[in-house]
């Protein structure tokens, strides 16, 4: 019987394998666009704003000349130990403005004097010099990020300071200057900064740990960083680190946590060794932490979480396009059903208040029921069609996943059947979006081909009738004509 069915469908190409391709294809296109989104940003420390004390120096400085700038410097090198510190904390408050950034590097001899005070051996002049180099990085101008290029490898040599307030002043001014400059990363890279990160991994300092993340997360988004960047990281101790701060528990720190796991998310969709990560046991551990997320959101509302569940859904759901699900499987050492029950959890949680990462955890869902019949049959068995149906409207995501259930054979299909899923289709045959008619009609022509009781039912409810209305779209004829004539002779 079902040879029969594919092989009158076989002339408008509209086979199981047929319809399988065209989902790949569109996969493979969100896939890259994922990849290619970046979240290139910087961070400012800043004890205080411009308005608040020294607001008369401020002001002074703003004046724009030379000369004003200049005195500071020298103040900042001769005098006694308060009053050059004093003139440091001027400079760094007129810094935070864009014109006296301009004046600086600008002015001959500027760079040297700072760098000097950064390398001088009293320790509060050293903190105020950093800080003048912090406000400097996060200047918008790139001109700004290549005048501070003499200081970098004295910051990255402080990543081995006692002080971890000065090492978390310098890896977040070595995150801004290392996303802003090509030059930037080019001399810190032979220097370095790899070991030197994997150094400050270690730290048992939260503030330290943050800071690396978003540092390293800075150097992973280089658009050389594949080539020239992640497979060092990958040799180095970080990814077995990076994961031991993922492992939920007691110890584990949310900032710490958002922070690696964007790294995690870089390296991953760079795709230069995911199968490494596996070994080091990232689905495990990314497993285990949408379990104890998921967890976390049923005991209470403010949870936070919406910033650690993006770059988590993604990291998972990545690494699952990269190994067999056997694999995987295997790695993961959690059983299907937790999984699938975690995720939906999840996807309440997001519909209800966090709608933006519903198409996140239904990315995951559906790549998780790609390859894995196993997966389809925990989302049969725990009876989430239904809830699943409910987040149609949302994205059409829903219905590939349907589509991975049906494609694995008649049980499945039988496991569908009866319940809301036709019914659903039918209403979807009313959108005048051609991506999601096209693909309930690729659900159904599966249901079809593997229950054919649906056909009768589908007639019935007046379902063709409803595939006239797309009788002349160019792009949907095909699949309209090959499901008429299997209902008219199913």
């Amino acid at each position: 019987m079902w040879s029969r069915r594919q092989g009158r469908l076989r002339p408008v190409v509209c086979g199981v394998e047929e319809l399988r391709r065209r989902r790949r294809e569109r996969e493979a296109v969100l896939r890259k666009a994922r990849r290619e989104q970046q979240l290139v940003s910087k961070r400012l420390l800043r004890d205080d704003a411009p308005e608040e004390a020294g607001e008369g120096c401020v002001s002074a400085i703003l004046g724009e000349t030379e000369f004003q700038v200049q005195q500071l410097l020298r103040q900042a090198q001769r005098g006694t130990e308060e009053k050059r510190e004093r003139a440091l904390v001027s400079l760094r408050r007129g810094l935070q403005h864009p014109e006296t950034q301009q004046t600086f590097i600008q002015l001959e001899g500027s760079m040297r004097t700072l760098v000097g005070l950064l390398t001088s051996n009293q320790a509060q002049l050293q903190l105020e010099a950093a800080r003048c180099l912090h406000e400097l990085s996060h200047s918008e101008q790139s001109t700004v990020a290549e005048a501070c290029l003499p200081a970098t490898s004295y910051l990255l040599t402080y990543l081995s300071s006692h002080s971890s307030d000065f090492i978390e002043l310098c890896l977040y001014t070595l995150g801004n200057l290392i996303v802003e400059s090509e030059a930037v990363r080019r001399q810190l890279l032979p220097q370095g900064i790899v070991p030197a990160l994997a150094a400050c991994i270690q730290s048992p300092h939260v503030a330290v740990l943050e800071a690396l993340g978003f540092a390293l997360s800075q150097l992973l988004q280089a658009k050389e960083a594949p080539e020239k960047i992640i497979p060092s990281i990958l040799a180095s101790t970080l990814p077995q680190h990076m994961l031991q701060l993922l492992q939920p528990g007691p110890k584990l720190n949310p900032g710490v946590a958002v922070e690696f796991a964007w790294c995690l998310h870089y390296i991953i969709c760079s795709q230069v060794s995911n199968s490494l990560l596996i070994v080091h046991g990232a689905l495990s551990t990314l497993g285990l932490l949408l379990l104890d997320m998921a967890e976390a959101v049923q005991r209470t509302e403010d949870t936070g979480l919406e910033l650690l569940a993006c770059p988590v859904l993604r990291c998972v759901s990545n690494l699952l396009t990269e190994a067999e699900m056997e694999t995987v499987g295997g790695q993961m050492q959690l059983r299907d059903e937790r999984v699938v029950a975690a995720l939906f959890i999840l996807l309440q949680f997001f519909f209800q208040k966090q709608p933006s990462l519903l198409p996140e955890g239904l990315w995951l869902l559906n790549n998780l029921t790609a390859n894995s019949p196993s997966f389809c049959t925990s989302l049969l068995s725990l009876d989430l069609i239904e809830p699943l149906l409910q987040l149609l409207p949302v994205s059409n995501v829903v219905l590939t996943v349907l589509c991975n259930v049906a494609e694995k054979g008649p049980a499945y299909c039988q496991r569908l059947w009866p319940g809301p899923l036709l019914p659903a289709l039918l209403q979807t045959l009313l959108f005048s979006d051609t991506e999601v008619v096209g693909q309930s009609l690729e659900l159904l022509h599966l249901l079809f081909l593997y229950q054919p009781e649906a056909v009768q039912v589908f007639l019935q409810q007046s379902g063709l009738q409803a595939l006239e209305k797309h009788h002349e779209e160019a792009q949907l004829q095909d699949r309209v004509y090959a499901l008429q004539q299997t209902a008219l002779q199913g």
